[in-house]
């Protein structure tokens, strides 16, 4: 019954209430949602799929699925790709889905650097089953079933969009995205409840160990970071991933530990994943370390990386990108 007048209150003040996008701990996995600049980023094809179960021991957690498809197209310097995000929040009542158009465009320097400009254009629907809310009046009055509550929007849907650049070498990687550049109206109550502006910074180094003693051959380690702001809302990632092939191993810290006045601690990720030829598949574990810890059960995220077709751009000696996977 808590969690029942909890959601009430919700709705009876949507308009008044921040929320934030959907996040995944392995976002690389989902690079189209990542940024729209990794777009056409392999020598070929590629289906990315990515699973999120958030707080499990809470009942109805909160469900996020991504699905993304992109080719290259050499001749045109350009990738092009298709994204489709659904949010399920709670027992399903309330949802987000995002259908997506990508495009990035490649221009590579003399100085051994590539830059990738990107660009989302997409259709976003919020859904509300109202007949799954459970009013005060469904609780207290014995006699009669349902509420007198009038029914809110069922369906929400706008338009939005999404820019983004990405700046590389062999080595080191860098970029910035700004979403919800049209801010969609999400209001179900048929008021005004703009999304707010998302700015996201990440990056992060590829260093080859023991490659100049000939020993391990193909091992790495990938430090590296995002940060991202919303409204009122910022969080730090900080990561550290382990590369001996197939293996990769990965451990990441989410938090803001250094500001006082920001200073957040969320959760730490554990990711284990194997990266065959053409397929990579990984898991990963989120930690709570906040006030909640104990009480949410953490979050479960599976992510499933397809490339086919690949080597189109061998003529064209195309730079590699020393992005992880996961």
């Amino acid at each position: 019954m808590n969690r029942t007048i909890f959601l009430v209150i919700i709705f009876l003040n949507i308009n008044s209430v921040f929320g934030q996008d959907s996040q995944f701990s392995q976002f690389y996995a989902s690079p189209l949602y990542l940024a729209p600049s990794f777009a056409g980023s392999t020598d070929g094809d590629r289906l990315a799929i990515s699973y999120r179960n958030q707080w499990p021991s809470i009942p109805n957690s909160f469900q996020t699925f991504s699905f993304s498809y992109d080719h290259y197209y050499p001749k045109l310097k350009s990738g092009l790709g298709l994204l489709v995000l659904r949010d399920q929040a709670g027992s399903g009542f309330l949802s987000t889905t995002n259908i997506g158009i990508v495009y990035s465009y490649n221009i590579k320097f003399r100085n051994k650097w590539s830059v990738r400009p990107g660009l989302n254009f997409m259709f976003t629907q919020r859904n509300l089953d109202f007949n799954k809310l459970i009013f005060g009046d469904d609780l207290y009055n014995e006699y009669t079933e349902g509420s007198i509550e009038v029914p809110t929007l069922e369906k929400k849907a706008d338009i939005d969009a999404a820019v983004s650049i990405l700046a590389y070498n062999k080595d080191y990687w860098f970029g910035f995205t700004m979403d919800h550049l049209l801010q969609p109206n999400r209001s179900l109550t048929g008021g005004v409840s703009n999304d707010p502006f998302k700015y996201t910074f990440f990056g992060g180094a590829k260093i080859s160990i023991f490659e100049k003693y000939n020993l391990l051959s193909g091992q790495s380690i990938s430090p590296s970071f995002l940060f991202k702001m919303q409204d009122k809302y910022s969080q730090l990632d900080l990561g550290l991933y382990w590369y001996q092939m197939p293996l990769v191993v990965g451990i990441w810290y989410r938090g803001i530990p250094v500001f006082k006045e920001l200073t957040s601690n969320d959760a730490i990720a554990f990711l284990l994943g194997i990266k065959l030829n053409q397929i990579s598949i990984g898991y990963s574990y989120d930690l709570t370390i906040s006030k909640l810890v104990g009480h949410t059960g953490g979050a479960h995220e599976i992510s499933v990386n397809y490339l086919f077709n690949q080597g189109v751009t061998q003529r064209s000696k195309r730079r590699s990108m020393p992005c992880p996977t996961f």
